[in-house]
């Protein structure tokens, strides 16, 4: 369905989108941080070497404040320290908030770099990680070399990062449901005049109407007007095609007619031959004929015949011609339209109810099934017609379906009355089965594709 798949495109183009957002956004928000919490240690570590410094008795002084309280709160994950890296200092220093020491990696493990720096992370006092900055510095002129260290609270940079980072998709998921919801609403208003194309050919093939008509946009309007060009091109090959089939039946019937009376009228064999003959070329134009049009009219969104209406004039019909006999009708409640021409139609069930009513012994049944709701073809019905006569043996149904191929020579008739219904269901894409009645007799099922 164009409609689905539009919009699941777009669905899934808008996640892929937005996971893409999220993804850049978050990681450049933790660079930024990361970035900016080294430039807080860092700093701070400039105003630690700058607050501390050494006595001439290599005792370790100084009192740094760096501007935070949280460098005095206990275990607050903010720490300073001072420790003597030489032998000739002694008294280390620590900020108030580190209640023990921490340790630090070997130098192999983690080395300086050419700033005699180097950071890594270590378990703080609470439990909590934090991110160590560490530089040696040289104090005084003895070669007396000091321990710097500024540590910072990396469980709650990242406790931040993650909060952000929560926030950022549910935001984000929120604008992408608008944003589905939006092109979704969107995408379906787009494709509603497709959807007046579909019902306005819905209306074409039940034949409540004959082109598309009604306001379309600018896009439609060329699809619009084709359709109705290939519309009105149909109806006019069907028109010629009729017109033609008509001309071709009345230029031969009349020289027909004169070649039969002439046969009739000649006494002898030879007339008795020119008689015959006529009349058989008359029934095979007429089966050709009939054949011809049909298959100009299959398809054709331009005709379209009320089933049920024809069932029972058909019926009606038959009933004045054999009084004698009982015709049953059934039809459904619900109207079916045949999608072909009412001619036709008459000719496979008027064929099918003269052979019934011809071999019956009392009593036909005239039977229309349209599809019940929940079958999943529903464009498709059937017609049957029974009998109580004779009917057909199983192996010979075959042959009664073949082009002037009589099975009892005692009833009068060419034997093309099956074979013209057969040619004509085929043309119309439908079947014709032969089976035994439960009264007894034929049963003929035609299925025909309804509009």
């Amino acid at each position: 369905m164009l409609t689905f798949r539009v919009v699941a495109f777009s669905t899934i183009w808008a996640v892929i989108a937005l996971v893409v957002i999220a993804t850049v956004i978050s990681t450049l928000f933790r660079q930024v941080s990361n970035r900016g919490f080294e430039e807080v240690l860092s700093a701070h570590l400039f105003n630690l070497i700058a607050s501390v410094s050494a006595s001439d008795a290599g005792r370790l002084e100084g009192s740094p404040n760096l501007g935070d309280l949280r460098f005095s709160e206990p275990e607050s994950g903010w720490y300073w320290a001072v420790e003597p890296a030489s032998d000739s200092l002694h008294n280390p220093l620590r900020s108030a908030s580190l209640t023990r020491t921490i340790s630090s990696p070997s130098t192999a493990a983690v080395p300086f770099n050419r700033e005699y720096q180097r950071t890594y992370l270590a378990r703080g006092p609470g439990g909590e990680t934090i991110q160590v900055l560490e530089a040696e510095i040289v104090l005084g002129e003895d070669e007396r070399i000091a321990r710097f260290r500024v540590m910072g609270n990396h469980s709650e940079l990242e406790d931040e990062i993650a909060n952000f980072t929560r926030r950022l998709f549910t935001y984000l998921a929120l604008f992408g449901l608008g944003t589905v919801a939006i092109n979704a609403f969107a995408i379906l208003l787009a494709l509603r005049p497709l959807r007046s194309i579909r019902l306005a050919l819905a209306d074409i093939r039940a034949g409540t109407a004959e082109r598309l008509s009604g306001p379309f946009p600018g896009e439609i309007v060329p699809l619009a007007e084709e359709t109705n060009a290939l519309i009105e091109s149909n109806r006019r090959i069907i028109e010629r095609s009729r017109k033609q089939v008509g001309n071709l039946a009345h230029s031969l019937k009349t020289p027909l007619a004169v070649l039969m009376n002439e046969g009739r009228a000649m006494e002898g064999q030879r007339g008795a031959l020119i008689s015959a003959q006529a009349s058989a070329m008359r029934q095979q134009i007429d089966y050709y004929l009939q054949r011809a049009r049909a298959a100009a009219q299959r398809n054709s969104l331009a005709l379209r015949s009320p089933v049920n209406e024809t069932l029972e004039r058909m019926a009606r019909v038959a009933g004045k011609l054999n009084p004698e006999k009982r015709l049953e009708l059934r039809l459904p409640p619900e109207n079916v339209v045949f999608a072909g021409e009412r001619e036709d139609l008459e000719e496979m069930t008027g064929n099918l109810l003269e052979n019934a009513m011809k071999w019956a012994e009392s009593r036909v049944a005239l039977i229309l099934e349209a599809p019940p709701e929940d079958t999943v073809d529903r464009r498709s019905f059937a017609i049957l017609i029974e009998d109580d006569g004779p009917g057909i043996p199983e192996d010979q149904a075959r042959q009664a379906l073949q082009r002037g191929r009589r099975l009892d020579e005692s009833k009068p008739g060419s034997g093309l009355g099956l074979a013209i219904v057969a040619d004509l269901v085929e043309e119309y894409g439908g079947t014709l089965k032969l089976d035994r009645s439960a009264l007894g007799g034929l049963k003929v099922e035609v299925k025909l594709v309804s509009a």
